[in-house]
């Protein structure tokens, strides 16, 4: 029971930092980076579907990207999402095939914006950690309750909990200052 506790633990600690990687992902930096594009919510027949589904996104230059659509039809409704997207100020073209998209040279205080916005998103990433340690603690207590585990063996568990808690958390930080360093790259 223990060992499954850990594990189930284990798992849902490194989706937290993965999460947490493709979240920083999605920030902007100096370059041109499809991933940027590929959760913008485009309304495709009434139905809000992630750009990724409907178009490929390819990276022509350092600031500049090529979204071409599989069904033409959505041209302008792909092109309209990208151009109300907050925080990018990407400027869309349309030439009736593809979507060229061009991303302004970021200045210094919006560079700091992002890194301030990674930190945010970091945290958050590591209240998820914690949040999953504390429910295997919780889950460790019941076993100890109900008189599955001896005391050593819950002890030990707990032991290795924090252990894995605080290698998530630094995997975590590792990817934050992985990221600042590349948004504060000029």
């Amino acid at each position: 029971m223990i060992a499954e506790i850990l594990k189930q633990t284990t798992e849902k600690m490194e989706k937290a930092v993965e999460a947490a990687k493709e979240d920083f992902s999605t920030i902007r930096t100096g370059r041109a980076n499809p991933a940027l594009f590929q959760k913008i919510i485009v309304d495709y027949y009434g139905t809000g579907t992630p750009l990724g589904n409907l178009a490929s996104i390819q990276v022509l230059e350092a600031r500049s990207l090529a979204i071409t659509p599989y069904d033409k039809s959505a041209l302008l409704t792909i092109e309209k999402a990208i151009r109300d997207m907050p925080n990018l100020g990407a400027t869309p073209n349309n030439d009736g095939n593809i979507i060229r998209v061009t991303l302004p040279d970021l200045t210094e205080d919006r560079r700091k914006e992002y890194v301030k916005l990674a930190k945010n998103k970091a945290e958050d990433h590591r209240v998820v950690v914690r949040n999953v340690r504390r429910k295997g603690n919780d889950d460790l207590a019941a076993l100890k309750k109900d008189g599955l585990a001896g005391e050593d063996d819950i002890s030990r568990a707990e032991k290795e909990l924090d252990n894995l808690t605080k290698q998530h958390v630094d995997a975590i930080d590792t990817a934050l200052k992985h990221k600042e360093a590349e948004l504060l790259e000029v």
